[in-house]
């Protein structure tokens, strides 16, 4: 039977599996057919929205059988904002889902089709997790909100029940200084408000992104704050690399402080709404663990992307003696403040520049010499093809990469296979529950 694939048409359709931006895949007529709310193992009536040479777009219609495995969402904006992806996924076929994403992926693109995929690490409660929230601000809507999914367009919320509550109080509190003629042109220029928690201390910092120095908003500041309450700081966060950054290059303090205080496995962080820190402290817990018995003696560690030293310190507590780098000179800086306020400087030292400059410079030969294992955290991008040469180069025993997108882990682990480096088992962690996003853990020896 010839199925018709056109825009317009109305088709039932199968569904086998769901990509990490919500879509589900079917197939019509040997075309794949994306659509946002089916689940696999469900069939459901669409219609086609877009043909393109190799796939095709539907919206659902209805659902025609629904997976044991579908529950209600718990925000009313599911399917709509862009923030999550699998509220209609009961939780433990998440964390299923994304251990076979990880397995599949390694597959695929790696090459790596026997690799031990241990099952995901999740959370008991998969809910009210973020530390961090990035509001977008449209002058022509009365609320603030997210992007909807694939867009850029915003849809208007009041709360969002991912957060965790202390930024979810702060939602209604920025929706009421928007809306409030004694601190509206606060947000005139404002494209968005950043807001960070800590949970061991409860402070919060919110942060105001402009494309420059907003003098309205630093002599509305301590207004602003008011309205917003219990926060610990305001700043304005300016010079924007692109028209689609959330945070710009620079940062002034318009109230209080600039940082917030955490804690985790007996560490203190001190972070800035700008650090690169990780949303789920308690996955960042079950990922120090994992890595704990690889700690049972003194080593010296390399930690690339270290950010504010988040596992360099872990590191350097359980003895290791660690050498952190990364780009950002900003957060090198939050990382020696981090190692000073846990007493860790002598054990934990921090340069920036790239993997390769660390690798490869004169003067710091002397941090790198002798190491026995690297840790690699880099951004969703992965790692740079010359700084995984220049690392494999050095022929250091061992690396673990913690990744936050398996398609570019399993390109670096091939590469790194490539060059005598042999996985052993992989670990996901549900870093971010009700998405389609998974934290991914690989050890690799060298052979």
């Amino acid at each position: 039977m010839t199925i018709s694939v056109s825009a317009g048409s109305e088709l039932e359709l199968a569904f086998t599996d769901v990509l990490a931006n919500g879509q589900a895949v079917g197939r019509a007529g040997g075309i794949v057919v994306f659509c946002s709310g089916p689940l696999p193992r469900e069939r459901a009536r669409v219609r086609i929205t877009a043909v393109k040479p190799k796939y095709a777009v539907a919206e659902l219609l209805t659902i025609l059988e629904t997976s044991d495995d579908r529950v209600a969402p718990f925000c009313p904006v599911f399917g709509e904002c862009g923030g999550c992806q699998l509220q209609h996924l009961a939780y433990p076929a998440q964390l299923a889902w994304k251990r076979e994403v990880v397995r599949n992926t390694l597959a695929r693109i790696g090459g790596f089709a026997d690799i031990a995929v241990a099952e995901t690490i999740g959370m008991p409660n998969p809910r009210a997790y973020r530390n961090k929230m990035s509001l977008v601000v449209d002058r022509s809507c009365e609320r603030v909100g997210f992007y909807k999914q694939r867009s850029h367009d915003m849809v208007q919320i009041d709360a969002c029940p991912i957060v965790l509550p202390r930024l979810d109080e702060q939602i209604a509190r920025v929706n009421a200084a928007k809306s409030d003629p004694a601190t509206a042109d606060a947000f005139a220029r404002t494209r968005h408000v950043v807001a960070r928690t800590a949970q061991a201390t409860g402070e919060v910092v919110v942060t105001f992104t402009t494309d420059r120095p907003d003098e309205t908003l630093k002599a509305k500041a301590a207004q602003v704050a008011g309205k917003l309450e219990r926060i610990s700081g305001l700043t304005n966060s300016y010079d924007l690399s692109g028209p689609n950054a959330i945070l710009g290059r620079k940062q002034r303090t318009l109230m209080g402080s600039a940082t917030i205080e955490e804690s985790i496995g007996g560490l203190r962080y001190r972070v800035s709404s700008g650090s690169f820190f990780q949303v789920n402290v308690e996955i960042v817990e079950r990922i120090f663990e994992r890595l704990e018995p690889l700690l049972n003696r003194p080593m010296r560690i390399l930690d690339f992307y270290c950010g504010a030293g988040t596992f360099s310190l872990h590191f350097a507590k359980r003895g290791a003696t660690v050498f952190g780098v990364d780009e950002n000179a900003l957060a090198v800086a939050e990382a020696r403040e981090n190692a000073a306020l846990n007493s860790l400087g002598q054990k934990a030292r921090f340069a920036a520049g790239t993997v390769q400059h660390a690798l490869s410079h004169p003067g710091l030969a002397k941090e790198v010499a002798g190491t026995d294992a690297v840790f690699l955290d880099p951004p969703r991008k992965g790692c740079d093809e010359r700084a995984l040469a220049a690392l494999a180069a050095r022929r250091i025993p061992a690396i673990w990469y913690l990744s936050c997108d398996p398609a570019t882990l399993a390109r670096d682990l091939k590469f790194l296979a490539a060059k005598g480096y042999r996985p052993g088992e992989v670990q996901p962690f549900d870093m971010f529950p009700q998405t389609g996003h998974v934290e991914t853990l690989a050890l690799l020896a060298l052979s």
